[in-house]
């Protein structure tokens, strides 16, 4: 009898998709009406996006026969246009619609951005706690991925991204403000890193999905005021959390324009184009909805203020180590690891987040603890009476 086919086993070594795992946790549970389930385990919009986008898609699908076409490879003209004319004007720059690939979502943006600056045993930099799916990318590539602790404070340092800086090593990866940790990372120390990219001859990833939810006002840095910055920077942002477009899949890469035409052949044979309608939505919510993702912006400040309140209290043992954007970073004060933790809080306090287990290693395989003693929180998604009531459950909660 002849074997099975095989397995691509750089695909097999790669860890299961932590939310889809976290689902199955609760396939079989039930919960009572007086403690319904509190889902903090996903950083996604569960609201559809504002009427005035879904007008839009609407009106698209029904009288733009082309939205339903393949478009160009690296997205329509004038979203490109657009984000080009935005970006240059909120971070001081000159970006050309050339330098800009709209992609089927973030994610594909990071795969294509690694796909033209790394190969098969070579290295990329990851700071630890890092967002899952990138780590899950490198490893599917056969791509090392170089681990980079960072502080208490969840920002990154950059004497040890010099220290990893190797011949292999061909990119280093930021996500600001961060997944998991919510840790908004200051201009200067995005900065530092950038130069060090620069001076090695790495390109500098920076993932920027959460930009619109900062804290602090004005650019979030001043890489692209470089007249060089394309020889370094690649720059990565979604819609899916700006305009609630989770589903259609819309995002972009920005880089130099020689990468964009290596770009160019990833999402070529990745994806074609990216969605048409989401495209359309995108373009609208840029040009007439400022005013709406500033309230956006306000909503997700007053529920990180109620994060930050909740921890000022007696919080049982718990503590606040880095909130922003949608997430917030809790060390848990159990003498046991966080994905054993995750699972009895879902089972008796009807509460989901992800453990740390799912952002970093563990000590045996050479982790400093963290991702034993944390959980990540993703409040976007609970307003301040849903996060009141999920402190009080964490506070009442025991092994």
């Amino acid at each position: 009898m002849t074997g099975a086919a095989p397995l691509n086993p750089a695909l097999a070594a790669a860890f299961a998709p932590p939310v889809m795992e976290a689902r199955r946790w609760i396939a079989d549970l039930t919960f009572p009406p007086e403690r319904p389930l509190v889902n903090l385990s996903q950083a996604a919009p569960v609201a559809p996006p504002p009427e005035p986008l879904r007008r839009a898609i609407a009106e698209a699908a029904l009288n733009q026969p082309q939205a339903h076409l393949y478009g160009p490879v690296l997205g329509s003209a004038e979203l490109r246009a657009e984000i080009a004319s935005q970006w240059s004007d909120a971070y001081g720059g000159a970006i050309a619609p050339e330098h800009v690939a709209v992609t089927a979502g973030c994610n594909q943006a990071f795969c294509a951005a690694v796909a033209s600056v790394a190969q098969a045993g070579e290295a990329v930099i990851l700071p630890t706690p890092y967002y899952f799916n990138h780590k899950m990318w490198l490893d599917m590539s056969g791509i090392d991925a170089a681990l980079a602790p960072c502080d208490a404070a969840g920002l990154p340092d950059p004497d040890r991204i010099a220290a990893l800086i190797g011949p292999r090593t061909r990119a280093l990866v930021l996500v600001t403000p961060n997944n998991p940790t919510g840790a908004e990372y200051p201009p200067e120390l995005i900065s530092r890193c950038a130069e060090i990219a620069r001076s090695r001859g790495l390109a500098l990833i920076l993932d920027e999905t959460y930009r619109d939810f900062r804290a602090a006002e004005g650019p979030p840095h001043a890489l692209f005021a470089d007249p060089d910055w394309g020889g370094t920077l690649i720059h990565l942002y979604s819609f899916s959390k700006t305009f609630r477009l989770t589903g259609h899949r819309v995002g972009a890469l920005i880089a130099g324009a020689e990468r964009i035409a290596q770009v160019e052949k990833f999402l070529d044979t990745v994806t074609i184009c990216p969605p048409q309608l989401g495209q359309i939505a995108a373009l609208r919510g840029l040009r007439t909805l400022r005013d709406w993702v500033a309230g956006e912006r306000a909503e997700i400040l007053r529920r990180r203020a109620a994060v930050e309140a909740e921890f000022g209290s007696d919080a049982n043992g718990w503590r606040l180590l880095s909130c922003g954007a949608y997430f917030a970073q809790l060390e848990h004060p159990f003498p046991v690891a966080s994905d054993i933790v995750a699972r009895r809080l879902v089972e008796t306090q009807a509460v989901l987040t992800l453990p740390g287990t799912k952002f970093g290693p563990r000590r045996a395989e050479g982790g400093d603890g963290t991702a034993e003693r944390t959980l990540r929180l993703a409040f976007a998604n609970a307003d301040e009476a849903g996060l009141a009531e999920t402190f009080s459950r964490l506070r009442a909660f025991a092994l």
